[in-house]
């Protein structure tokens, strides 16, 4: 843990790992886990009981919501936002500046695309997200995938470049093919197809 955090953290009721850094000011939600070789950086904003494992870097102003879990080898770039309950797979990949070059940088707050990644929303292991794009709630991106532009809510996307194959529960279980209404097997929620590759869940 970074020596400017020690003496705070210990006074607080979220867990950070001695080999991890964290960078002041932060903010950081109770319950919330930080794992080894982890670097949180300045004016990040990280909810309550999120799980962030092993070699994660989240970038300042970077914003978390409440839940999430981010699996080993992940980096957050300035730019993206984080709902409530979203899972990002092992090695993910998050890009924030649309054309970069080494010899050109564009590495100031104007130059970074707005990625937004809504609630519950699954990101498999390896997938790369596009910046500049937004994910569904609920959504599920599948492993390996490359997206490249908007996801719908509660789409299941996959491939190079991601397209949409179907539905998915909040749940997680996939949905059968539907034209109106459809069930959820695995959790009996209801969903209603509302035209334009929409769907909601019906209460």
């Amino acid at each position: 843990m970074s020596t400017d955090n020690t003496s705070t953290a210990k006074s607080l009721d979220y867990f950070v790992h001695e080999s991890a850094y964290v960078d002041l000011p932060c903010t950081i939600g109770a319950k919330s886990q930080i794992w080894h070789f982890s670097h949180i950086m300045k004016d990040v904003v990280i909810g309550e009981k999120c799980k962030i494992g092993q070699n994660v870097f989240v970038a300042s102003e970077v914003k978390i919501g409440r839940n999430v879990k981010i699996q080993n080898n992940v980096s957050i770039y300035a730019g993206v936002i984080l709902e409530d309950d979203v899972f990002c797979g092992p090695s993910c990949v998050f890009t924030n500046i649309n054309t970069p070059r080494s010899a050109f940088p564009r590495n100031t707050i104007d130059d970074y695309l707005v990625t937004l990644v809504k609630q519950g929303a699954t990101i498999g292991a390896n997938a790369t997200i596009v910046c500049g794009h937004t994910i569904g709630r609920y959504a599920f991106i599948g492993a390996g995938s490359t997206v490249t532009k908007d996801i719908a809510d509660y789409a299941l996307v996959y491939g190079n470049p991601a397209k949409q194959v179907g539905w998915m529960c909040e749940c997680g279980a996939k949905l059968d093919e539907f034209e109106k209404t459809t069930v959820c097997k695995a959790c009996d929620r209801t969903y209603e197809y509302c035209g334009e590759n929409q769907i909601k869940r019906i209460e």
